[in-house]
This record gives C-alpha cells, sequence and structure tokens, in this order.
C-alpha cells in the first residue's frame, strides 16, 4: 500500500518514532497546522511505556502496567498513527518505506532515538540485567526479590548513553532498595564508568556533588573503566588497564547505536548518528530535521583533543528540540520566518531513594563551558518528578492541562523554565 500525498497546496509532514521527541512533535504540529496539512507518526509499538519510570519499576514503585498507555491517548485529535516498522528513508524521493506502507513527505522528522547493542560487548548479553528497557526493568525488578545478596555491578558498557543520571540514580534506588529490606549489610553496590567522573560534560562541580551523593549511600565509585568483555562462567568484568572485578549480580547500561536504517540512509556521521543544526535540528538533506537521542549536537567551548563532547541524550532535550522544530515546520508552510531556537537548556531529577531527589539544571551551550547546578536534595524535587511522570501518561486534555499547570507554577517558584 502506498500513502499518498496531501491534496493540491497541502503538505504532509511525517514523524519516525514515538518516543517523548516524536510524541511533543506530532502533537505541536498538529497544533500549530490548518486541518488540510496531513501528520503522520510512524511507530511500531501500539503502546507507549515511560522511561523515566522504568527506575520505579525495578524498585517496585511502580506496577509495569501504571507507566504504560495507548500511544493514540496521548497524541492530538487529527494526527495519523501509523502502527509500522521503518525499513528505509530515501531523502531524495522524499519517501519512507515502512513494514505497512511507503509514505511521501514534505518534511521528515526523525525522532527514532537509540537502540541498545548487547551484543556489541562479548559476554555481556548472556548474564546482563537492565533498567534501561521496560523488560528489562520488569525482569530486574524479580531478580532483586531473589537476590541473596554481597556484590552488585552497575556498569556503564560504553559511551554515550541517553540520560546522564540514570547510571547514578539507578545505583542509588539499589541502595534504598535493600535499605528497605533490611539487607544493606549484605549488599555492595558498585558503580562502574568509563567517564572520568559522574555526568562530565556539565562540569566538575556537578560531577563532585554527584559523586558525594553517592558517596552517602555508601556506592563505590569507579571512573575511567572501560570494560571490554564479560565473562558469565566466572561472572568477571574484564576492563581495559584494570583489574578484573567479580560481581554477583550485573545492572548493564549496553552501548548505543544508531538503528540500522538511518545509517544506511547516509544521514548519520562516522560516529554513527545524525548531525544536526545546533539551533533549528535541521540536518543535511533538504526538508529533513533530526531530534532526540539520535542526534549528534557538539558543546561549543567543550573539547577533548580533536573530539568534540557532545550534548547528553536525554528526553528533556528531545521535547525542547521537538518544540522548536515544529514552530520551525509550521513558519515554513506559512511562508513566514521563525526565531525558535534550541538553546539547550536542561534539567534533570536525580532520584536517590528515601522519597528524595536533587535537582540539576543549566545551560549546556553557555561558554566557555556548560552552566550546570545541583540543587539541594529534598522531596520536593521528587514530588515534581512524579508530576511530571502523571502529566506525561495523561491523555490529551482537561487533565493534563491541570497537571502541567501545577507544574510549571511550582517550577515558576525556582526561577526554572520547563517544556510542557
Amino acid at each position: 500500500m502506498r500513502l499518498p500525498n496531501g491534496i493540491s497546496g497541502s503538505s504532509t509532514i511525517v514523524i519516525l518514532g514515538g518516543g517523548v521527541g516524536g510524541v511533543v512533535a506530532a502533537n505541536d504540529l498538529r497544533r500549530l497546522l490548518p486541518t488540510d496539512h496531513r501528520v503522520i507518526l510512524v511507530e511500531k509499538n501500539a503502546t507507549h511505556a515511560f522511561p523515566p519510570s522504568f527506575l520505579w519499576v525495578m524498585t517496585g514503585d511502580r506496577k509495569p502496567e501504571q507507566i504504560c498507555r495507548p500511544l493514540a491517548t496521548l497524541l492530538r485529535r487529527g494526527i495519523e498513527l501509523v502502527h509500522s516498522e521503518v525499513l528505509g528513508i530515501n531523502p531524495e524521493l522524499r519517501s519512507v518505506r515502512t513494514s505497512s506502507a511507503e509514505i511521501q513527505y514534505d518534511r521528515l522528522v526523525v525522532a527514532l532515538g537509540a537502540d541498545l547493542a548487547f551484543d556489541a560487548v562479548p559476554g555481556l548479553a548472556q548474564v546482563f540485567h537492565t533498567f534501561f528497557t521496560f523488560d528489562g526493568a520488569t525482569r530486574l525488578r524479580n531478580a532483586l526479590r531473589e537476590f541473596p545478596g554481597r556484590r552488585i555491578a552497575v556498569v556503564v558498557s560504553a559511551l554515550p548513553y541517553k540520560c546522564p543520571g540514570a547510571p547514578h540514580e539507578g545505583a542509588m534506588l539499589l541502595a534504598d532498595y535493600f535499605r528497605q529490606q533490611g539487607l544493606s549489610h549484605k549488599v555492595e553496590i558498585h558503580l562502574f564508568t568509563p567517564e572520568a567522573q559522574p555526568m562530565p560534560v556539565a562540569g566538575p562541580a556537578l560531577g563532585d556533588a554527584v559523586r558525594a551523593m553517592l558517596q552517602s549511600k555508601g556506592i563505590q565509585f569507579h571512573a575511567q573503566h572501560k570494560l571490554t568483555s564479560v565473562d558469565p562462567g566466572t561472572r568477571e568484568l574484564n576492563f581495559e588497564d584494570r583489574e578484573r572485578f567479580r560481581y554477583d549480580l550485573l545492572v548493564a547500561i549496553p552501548p548505543h547505536r544508531a538503528p540500522k536504517v538511518v545509517v544506511e540512509a547516509g544521514l548519520t556521521n562516522r560516529a554513527g548518528w545524525i548531525p544536526v543544526d545546533l539551533q533549528t535540528l535541521a540536518t543535511s538533506q533538504p526538508g529533513v530535521y533530526a531530534i532526540g537521542d539520535i542526534t549528534a549536537i557538539p558543546i561549543p567551548g567543550r573539547w577533548k583533543p580533536d573530539v568534540p563532547l557532545m550534548l547528553p541524550k536525554a528526553g528533556v532535550f528531545a521535547h525542547a528540540q521537538a518544540e522548536v522544530v515544529a514552530q520551525r515546520i509550521a513558519a515554513e508552510i506559512a511562508g513566514r520566518s521563525c526565531e525558535a531556537a534550541f538553546c539547550g537548556d536542561g534539567y534533570c531529577m536525580l532520584e536517590a531513594g528515601e522519597d528524595l531527589a536533587g535537582f540539576a539544571f543549566g545551560n549546556f551551550f553557555a561558554e566557555p563551558a556548560p552552566n550546570v547546578q545541583l540543587h539541594q536534595m529534598g522531596k520536593a524535587w521528587h514530588i515534581g518528578k512524579v508530576l511530571f511522570e502523571k502529566w506525561w501518561l495523561a491523555p490529551v486534555g482537561f487533565q493534563r492541562f491541570l497537571i502541567g499547570s501545577t507544574l510549571r507554577a511550582g517550577a515558576r517558584l525556582y526561577g526554572i523554565p520547563i517544556h510542557l
């Protein structure tokens, strides 16, 4: 089946991927464009699971079904939802091939996220647990209930990875889980990363603050440990130029890769991600934008020798980028100028257990270095994260509006501009 283009004088905008960026882009485009313009969202999964809540599934604070919604309920009326897998992108012909149809587009927004490549590290796929997938968080919850104790290794297996705060949150919530079970004295938690400090792209001050949070929970932090392989038989981690480490439970943040379809379309750079204009999110192909985890955006003023430090892969950035792209596409179609630009502001609520969270906020495009600070831990930040979860999972309508208004009012008290 081939979906035809829009009627004469109208445009067809296709969004690939129904994650945070894709949902926001589709909803904003539908709101901004007249109804004679088509907005098509292509997503292979009919059910949307909210990734920031995977950690709460791991600890048993959420049942899996509590963080899932039919994707259609999160979308505005008038968006055409195509439940299909993306099989090919042809920028020259302006077409997308899916498992059910070929779709012609006038403008394309690529929001396919990052694939997880467990097989990229020898031995990892046979023994891992993870909270980076919905199914993985559910399996890990069951494994924790049966875990008798001893050594847990939380391992960042490769760079880059999405949600730079997640490994640290995960380690702290694991520590809190075993504290609640009265098993803290039986469990050692070790966090390994190839990075020199926690969340290095945000600067040394934030890294020191997060390191102190980990230490307060009794978590041993091991920087500059690059995982090379896992030995399932001996339960040992092998690191480059480091001693082996024996574990009893392995929780991995797996290597990330761009989906094969965007690589085959010639949209990626040598590192395997889609380069985009820093402010507009436009790719090198006419009419094609990319947002979210699939992009490669260098941070101004932050360079290692010959290697730029990249903007972290995080939902908050995908959300903001989607808003910018939607405004720019709507302005292009209307034939008017548009000043909307992605500014690099970002925030992260770092769960620490005991209904406490820290809050990191700042401008990642600030020069000469990103200006990101961690606010003191408190219950308010945890409540804010709970409210954000409820807002995201609420169906489009009055309930979502009320929760969003509450969140924005609370954020204004702290001088924090949030994207809702």
